[in-house]
């Protein structure tokens, strides 16, 4: 039982548990080892004992936070995990996003809950098309970045390359904290540029368990015995740029999302993963205050406060459960407490709260600021819903991105349409498609909207494996949906080429379909006083 919230006992505890938290997401463009690294980092967390290589999850063992079937199968996230450990004592709360630009929309929910992020880097690729895409939404909400270049146990660009193209492509300063040596494919190990210490490459039991090191100081002679000269002259030459040229270290600047640390390392083999994780913990802030409509919400605020961030039904398909995934922003949180729920203007008693390690779960009697629950959800849950034993507040809205993929979808059955009915609904709630319905062709027509198509195939599985439902699609030529801010005249009536056309989507907004950007200039200009808008609130 905590204490009081109004005693001084509870202030300080509060204070001390907020300090203690950490909240990141980790981004990157598919294939550039992201949960790889988050396996480490459990690994490292003592949450795993041993992890499996990549090769091995592509046949029987599969990462910690790819539980969903299909992941497994594609050797792809498709679904953010939400995972927590403690470590040198913080408490981690790690959000592992989908790799893939199909289910982008996936991460750009889930950064909300975040207080910083990681981005991985592919050594010999830099800076790739979704990694530019998640950036910027880092950027949108000022979040601090730290920049960890993977793969580096093979061939890599130059890393002075690397820092051209975070500059250059994202607009981002970078501070190495360590340095590589040996980048065509002879890594020896990396420099570290605050402690002076040259750690030597050792790869370990293929990235299983953790690995052991070897720190040398770069004044000591032994150096010479261990590291060949031409290695040794190119890093003094390199080093000596840095400090001279580059950007010196500013946690102020870091903070503000303004500079990105930079490590270098590779996750399948653990190298470098220690020390990334040491760093990054006392460089990134503890949990950061959140916009609401009654003003900026402070973590220490003595009242419990969060907002439903993900939402995923049948994680678990033998109890066909939904949980709703909160970010606490403020206050504690205690198992059964009674809260206002913004979505229904009621009062909920919070039951059977749960922690994650990827689909393994773990009660919650407690939980502070900067954590992530899991909360069961008999289905008054929706995206952005404010929970809170304070002020009757809404914190900011989760935004809904345009898909750019439209089907006509309905069940193979039309005995299943019940099942059918339920699963699209779901599904929609959790964020996973988009729904509308068009009645300009005289009947009403059932249209599911995507970001990207591999979502059509998680749909097609997911109905069929949780709701028993095969369905039809067709494809549709849209490509843009623009939502409608304001109106000249109904929408009905409003002049728009013979290829574009006019839905309503889930909560009954009218929205504009379209083939290509041509069609949405030509509607503006011949609808005087219309406004469409790309992004939509929940």
């Amino acid at each position: 039982m905590l204490p009081e919230r109004d005693s001084r006992e509870f202030r300080t505890l509060l204070h001390e548990e907020v300090e203690k938290r950490r909240t990141f997401a980790i981004i990157s463009h598919p294939d550039a080892g992201k949960t790889t690294l988050t396996e480490k980092l459990l690994l490292y967390g003592g949450a795993i004992r041993s992890a499996g290589s990549v090769k091995a999850r592509k046949t029987d063992k599969h990462a910690t936070s790819d539980w969903m079937e299909i992941e497994k199968q594609r050797g792809i996230s498709v679904t953010s995990s939400a995972m927590q450990f403690v470590y040198d004592g913080y408490r981690i709360n790690i959000l592992d996003t989908p790799g893939h630009q199909d289910f982008s929309e996936d991460t750009y929910r889930v950064l909300v809950a975040a207080d910083a992020a990681v981005m991985l880097l592919d050594a010999a690729k830099g800076v790739e098309a979704q990694t530019i895409k998640l950036f910027k939404v880092c950027r949108m909400r000022n979040i601090p970045i730290f920049t960890f270049v993977n793969k580096m146990d093979r061939a890599a660009k130059d890393p002075f390359s690397l820092m051209e193209e975070l500059e250059q492509v994202l607009g981002i300063r970078s501070c190495p904290i360590n340095w590589p040596i040996g980048v065509d494919g002879d890594f020896q190990g990396v420099y570290h540029r605050d402690t002076r210490m040259v750690e030597l490459y050792t790869g370990g039991d293929h990235g299983k368990k953790m690995v052991e090191k070897t720190d040398i100081s770069i004044d000591d002679t032994e150096l010479e015995k261990v590291l060949e000269k031409h290695y040794r002259d190119r890093l003094a030459e390199e080093v000596e740029l840095l400090d001279e040229a580059g950007d010196s270290f500013d946690l102020e600047k870091v903070r503000a999302g303004e500079l990105t640390p930079m490590f270098f390392g590779s996750a399948v083999t653990n190298f470098g993963v220690e020390p990334f994780l040491d760093r990054f913990l006392s460089f990134t802030p503890p949990p950061l205050p959140r916009e609401s409509d009654t003003g900026i919400i402070g973590p220490e605020e003595p009242y419990f406060s969060g907002f439903i961030f993900k939402i995923q039904a049948n994680m678990n398909p033998a109890h066909r459960d939904r949980l709703a995934f909160m970010r606490i922003v403020s206050g504690a949180f205690e198992k059964g407490m009674e809260v206002w729920h913004s979505g229904t203007n009621k009062i909920v008693a919070l039951k059977q709260p749960q922690q994650f390690m990827a689909d393994e779960r773990e009660a919650v009697e407690e939980a502070w600021a900067g954590d992530i629950i899991g909360l069961f959800d008999p289905g008054i849950y929706r995206l952005g819903d404010t929970l809170s034993t304070g002020p009757k507040m809404h914190y900011a809205n989760i935004p809904v991105f345009a898909p750019e993929f439209f089907n006509r979808v309905r069940p193979m059955d039309s005995m299943k349409r019940k099942q059918f009915q339920k699963g699209i609904s779901q599904l929609a709630e959790e964020g996973a498609i988009q729904t509308f319905i068009r009645t300009e062709t005289g009947l009403e027509e059932f249209m599911v909207g995507v970001v990207g198509v591999l979502q059509f195939e998680v749909l097609e599985h997911r109905l069929r494996t949780e709701y028993q439902t095969e369905i039809v699609m067709e494809g549709m030529p849209f490509r843009h949906v623009r939502w409608v801010i304001k109106t000249p005249k109904p929408v009905e009536d409003l002049k728009l080429t013979s290829t574009s056309g006019r839905a309503k989507d889930s909560h009954g907004r009218d929205v504009l379909l379209f083939e290509n950007e041509w069609s949405i200039r030509l509607a503006v200009e011949n609808n005087e006083g219309l406004e469409l808008k790309e992004t939509a609130e929940r």
